[in-house]
């Protein structure tokens, strides 16, 4: 990932130091939660929601079928565009995440606009669904020390994934249920990640959260997979809690 100036960590160690009650800083570098150092057989199914829509209903379908709740990462421009959307995955009680305003890379912009981006899609989650967000994962997952820094400025938990289901190669759907079901970072407090508009995505998903169940995992939101206080991270971006 993007390396930062040796100004920009002094100011990342006075900010971890002066204002905070956990460290995201390991070897100098702020790092996102990729996942979760836990005993419990626990995995967080993710779906990024930047482009198209013709799949959610049934995502929301099969999910609400399985008994199964996960985290939907949107921008600002598919919760404007789809707002009915947005109050059925919260109404179905799924964690509603910040995919930013308008999907830039948040290291190539501005302090102000890193804010702008994260703040707008924010408040129109709040006035669509009362729901103040608090995770958020960069689009592209792009990062340096200042967007992992703003984020948690603006009371926001920066989320990667161990687990990238590729299912935006449109494959189809049996390599989006190999590729996670025998990935060799699939373990206990993974984050998996997944697109809601991806093509095979939804033909998918029955078969690939039936497979996590038979392997001996539940899923879990993000936010119920993470530490919310007294933890550390190790140089995998593995999220431990302290002792």
């Amino acid at each position: 990932m993007i390396l930062t100036l040796m100004v920009a960590l002094a100011g990342s160690y006075k900010y971890v130091s002066g204002y905070v009650t956990v460290s995201s800083n390991v070897n100098g570098r702020e790092l996102p939660i990729y996942c979760v150092d836990t005993k419990e057989k626990k995995v967080a199914l993710s779906f990024d929601a930047a482009w198209g829509n013709e799949d959610t209903q049934k995502i929301l379908d099969i999910l609400k079928k399985n008994d199964v709740h996960v985290t939907f990462f949107m921008t600002g421009g598919w919760v404007e565009s789809y707002p009915d959307d947005v109050k059925a995955i919260y109404e179905a009680g799924h964690d509603l995440g910040n995919h930013s305003e308008n999907h830039k890379n948040m290291s190539q912009i501005s302090e102000e606009e890193k804010t702008r981006e994260l703040m707008e899609v924010h408040k129109k989650v709040k006035e669509l669904t009362g729901e103040e967000m608090k995770l958020f994962r960069p689009p592209y997952g792009a990062y340096d020390d200042r967007v992992i820094l703003n984020a948690k400025e603006n009371g926001y938990y920066t989320i990667q994934w161990s687990v990238d289901s590729l299912d935006w190669k449109d494959y189809g759907a049996d390599s989006v249920i190999n590729t996670v079901l025998n990935h060799n970072a699939l373990n206990n407090g993974a984050i998996i990640l997944c697109h809601n508009g991806a093509k095979y995505t939804a033909e998918a998903l029955e078969t690939l959260i039936t497979g996590l169940k038979e392997k001996g995992y539940e899923i879990v939101p993000v936010s119920e997979l993470i530490y919310k206080k007294d933890y550390h991270m190790d140089v995998t971006g593995k999220q431990i809690k302290d002792s």
